[in-house]
């Protein structure tokens, strides 16, 4: 399905408000087509009558122009308002329509996805070009129609008053529909161009902005400028390509609605010169001459917009087309409230068919309630391991089963329902600190939110907080300390209150003292709970069921801290190395 097909499913909806908005637009520009007949009628008729005298003129100019008042004070100024807020109305709500649409196509969109394609892009689209597509509705489907059916009636009204100079007028049209045609093929893909060009500024913009601290700290402010400027550049050069040929467009297609009313005053002077025609029929001629090629001029506007607002429509659309890595089977279950048992059946993995396997075969059954520890060196699948459980990723070979079920027979969302998760690098938003810990349950109480920050050995450094649970943690929580961070992150798991558990190097950058009390708050919020921990530092992990080593996709050793230090393999070795034994 074409973009513009796509696009008008969105639009189907109010298709009945846009025909009452371009027939109440049809009144509004129809009235000032009274303008020329008036004028006509009061040079003709009243000025011109011969037998009255100049009262009885002057009472019928009263008369005319009382009633001409009465409709352009009266009826003209509530028929514009109905049909101004019709058209925003209508424009407005297409596009909170998409904008939804595309907020849940987000969210579904795989991890894979976002890691190859930069968040100022997708922004770009979502807020620049979706408001670019409004054009597409106000434009092209309510005032080119309106332009259209205004110069048809314009050149009705023409053609009672005179033929062969009606004729004259429209004698150029057909040079300016083959102008339209030549010049705005191109225009549409400059226009693309000149938007993905923009897509890339801001895609760039959105990441430096981030990466500032980066920048002082290595002083790169130099080298970032000459790279900001190289893709601003590129973004004014397609600008400038898309303007000259605009600026062509123009030239050509306004010299020939100016050639035509110099055609017209020409032969209707010499019309009414050889007395074939009145001096009113000839100043209300030249007075519909504006009415006709106002709005030819405002189609000519109205077709670069359109080729704008339709550049802009094939980019939403192929964002929003982006198919999906992770979709629920037809029949795919509701997981309910699981136990917790996993079963990791012969799991293998890899990103792209072209890749190497980053998982080869791992298989290891995990019992409700028990502790497992993934431990290795960097690179070796540990963090690629749990992000098959919530199906971040889907397995290409094998499979993952939850109390016996293969997780893809579950619905993706209701599996992740029982499933909490504390990473590294936790996202905090910029909102305060109970609304952050509220994400594991938007519906939990006042009086939960503080119980769940309490159990994370959070509530004592919250109530330091200007505002308590009311501070704003500021983007991506940087009012915060790591360790902070790390117990709002175990405080909303407190509040989801999952039956799984993954910490994926929860700990690894934090001082002793934060380590020692996020420590506590994970074996606390453990307990009874299936449970994956990915450590780097094995102190950490010492309590584990078991600890799984992991080597190059594959798993090496299986058991408990005194066993596989008992053993002196690769645990063993990766102990010696942290320097952890007595």
């Amino acid at each position: 399905m074409s973009s513009i097909k796509q696009y008008m499913q969105y639009v189907k909806p109010y298709k009945w408000k846009i025909v009452w908005t371009i027939l109440i637009g049809i009144v509004k520009f129809a009235i000032p087509l009274l303008i020329p007949l008036i004028l006509k009628y009061v040079i003709d008729d009243i000025i011109g009558h011969d037998t009255w005298n100049a009262e009885e003129k002057l009472n019928h100019l009263f008369w005319i122009m009382g009633g001409s008042f009465i409709v352009f004070l009266v009826l003209r100024p509530p028929i514009e308002y109905v049909r101004q807020y019709l058209a925003q109305w209508v424009g407005n709500k297409i596009l909170y329509d998409i904008r939804d649409r595309l907020f849940d196509h987000m969210q579904k969109l795989s991890l894979r996805f976002y890691a190859q394609t930069k968040t100022g892009e997708i922004i770009s689209r979502v807020i620049n070009d979706v408001e670019q597509t409004k054009n597409f509705v106000m434009t092209g489907l309510m005032n080119v129609w309106l332009d259209l059916i205004t110069i048809l009636i314009a050149i009705g009204i023409m053609l009672t008053m005179d033929v062969w100079l009606t004729i004259v007028a429209i004698i150029l049209f057909p040079f300016f529909g083959f102008s339209i045609k030549f010049f705005y093929g191109r225009l549409r893909e400059l226009t693309k161009q000149r938007s993905q060009a923009l897509a890339e500024v801001q895609g760039h913009l959105h990441e430096r902005v981030q990466g500032v601290p980066v920048t002082r700290s290595f002083a790169l402010e130099d080298y970032e400028q000459e790279q900001f400027d190289m893709r601003n550049k590129n973004f004014w050069n397609k600008s400038l390509d898309h303007t000259t040929w605009n600026a062509k467009t123009f030239a050509v297609t306004n010299t020939i609605t100016d050639l035509a009313p110099l055609l017209v005053i020409a032969f209707a002077g010499y019309q009414v010169i050889t007395e074939q025609l009145t001096l009113g029929t000839m100043v209300a001629f030249v007075a519909y001459l504006e009415r006709v090629y106002s709005p030819l001029r405002r189609l000519i506007n109205s077709s670069t917009v359109l080729i704008q607002s339709i550049a802009s429509i094939d980019r939403v659309f192929e964002f929003m087309n982006e198919s999906y890595d992770i979709v629920d089977r037809p029949d795919a279950k509701d997981a309910g409230r699981v136990k917790g048992a996993i079963d990791f059946d012969h799991v293998s993995f890899q990103y792209d068919d072209d890749e190497t396997a980053v998982l080869k075969d791992v298989d290891l059954q995990v019992a409700q309630g028990e502790t497992i520890a993934f431990v290795g060196m960097s690179g070796g699948g540990k963090s690629t391991l749990i992000s098959l459980i919530p199906r971040f990723y889907d397995v290409t070979g094998g499979a993952i089963k939850v109390d016996g079920t293969d997780i893809r027979d579950f619905k993706a969302r209701s599996l992740r329902n029982n499933i909490g998760m504390v990473q590294q690098d936790n996202i905090l938003f910029s909102d305060s600190v109970a609304v952050n810990i509220r994400m594991g349950n938007p519906d939990a109480t006042d009086k939960e939110v503080i119980q769940a920050a309490k159990a994370a050995n959070a509530h004592d450094f919250i109530m330091e907080l200007p505002q308590g649970y009311d501070t704003l943690v500021g983007e991506r929580g940087v009012k915060l300390s790591g360790g902070q961070k790390q117990r709002i992150a175990i405080a909303r798991v407190f509040l989801k209150n999952p039956p799984i558990l993954i910490f994926d190097e929860a700990t690894s950058a934090l001082d002793l003292e934060s380590e020692h009390m996020i420590q506590e708050a994970v074996e606390k919020l453990a307990s009874d709970r299936t449970t994956f921990i990915v450590a780097h530092r094995l102190a950490t992990i010492t309590h584990a069921d078991r600890i799984v080593v992991i080597e190059n996709g594959e798993i090496t050793e299986i058991g408990s801290h005194a066993e596989l230090m008992e053993k002196k393999g690769s645990y063993y070795n990766l102990y010696q190395v942290q320097h952890l034994d007595d």
